[in-house]
């Protein structure tokens, strides 16, 4: 089982992965929105804008963000014009930085093509079930508790149970705890959570029974009763889905990465550069299960 799954699932929250950003298919708009000295900006060149502005204004409202795309091209754009008439797109400098960012950009296309968009919604629903199959989930007991200061209060509220006194009642009655005001109730839970003495008590009883003794903690005196018992609920599929999605694409793109790097020939003559590339290389790939680079 892949052990971010396994992590994810049990704690139901998400592992840290590693963010990949895709270039996104925008409907390509004809429809006019401003022009800049003559020349139109389009629904389209906003819609791609407001991608690429997401990160900072994505907080903002769909006008305001709006706005600031349209307000962004015009900066841009003015921009670009001026470095133009310098003939600053014919310097080496930034023929080179041209050159990385279409590499970039084709890096994210095809990420977005051949990573995430050959992932389904049925494959995720099926890396769920089959990983929450496998899960050896804990056991969990759902009790109430009256939490009183001595030994002797204890054993006159197990006496009135007894006899067939309410339990809620008795808790909202006579316990210190906290969670008398809801008859007692302390929940679900598991073992590791509850004092020794308290979990040790609360597991070897039978759903439906009370204390027959007082069990003593740090806190006090305790009176337990055990609603139920069952194994630990996994998240369910809505909790985890985009969770789940990411690991996918995290070890789709590490086995992709890994097929690259193994074919591609790569020297590094510096020997302390070597290894520090070699060092990050494994640190990305070792715990996905991908191949160390030769």
């Amino acid at each position: 089982m892949h052990h971010s799954v396994r992590r994810l699932l049990v704690s139901a929250c998400a592992a840290s992965l590693m963010s990949i950003s895709g270039i996104h298919a925008f409907a390509q708009e004809d429809a006019v929105v401003a022009t800049l000295n003559g020349q139109p900006i389009t629904e389209a060149d906003l819609a791609l804008a407001e991608s690429e502005l997401d990160p900072q204004f994505g907080q903002l409202p769909a006008e305001q963000k709006r706005a600031a795309a349209l307000s962004a091209i015009i900066d841009v754009r003015l921009f670009a014009a001026e470095a133009e008439k310098q003939q600053i797109d014919q310097s080496q400098d930034f023929l080179d930085r041209m050159e990385f960012l279409r590499e970039r950009a084709l890096h994210s296309a095809y990420i977005d093509q051949n990573v995430v968009g050959n992932i389904t919604d049925e494959d995720v629903r099926a890396r769920y079930d089959a990983e929450v199959a496998d899960l050896a989930l804990p056991e969990e007991v759902h009790a109430r508790h009256i939490l009183v200061e001595t030994e002797e209060e204890a054993k006159d509220i197990i006496a009135q149970l007894d006899e067939g006194a309410d339990f809620a009642e008795l808790a909202q009655e006579s316990s210190k705890d906290g969670a008398a005001a809801n008859g007692g109730d302390l929940g679900y839970f598991t073992a590791e959570r509850m004092v020794p003495e308290f979990s040790e008590a609360a597991f070897a009883m039978e759903p439906g029974t009370h204390s027959t003794e007082p069990v003593q903690t740090q806190f006090g005196w305790h009176v337990i009763k055990v609603e139920d018992k069952r194994r630990q609920q996994p998240p369910s599929f809505d909790q985890v889905e985009n969770q789940v999605r990411s690991i996918i694409i995290r070890e789709n793109y590490i086995e992709a990465l890994a097929a690259f790097r193994n074919e591609a020939q790569i020297d590094i003559p510096d020997a302390e550069l070597k290894n520090a590339v070699d060092s990050m290389l494994r640190q990305q790939l070792g715990a996905d299960g991908g191949e160390e680079e030769q």
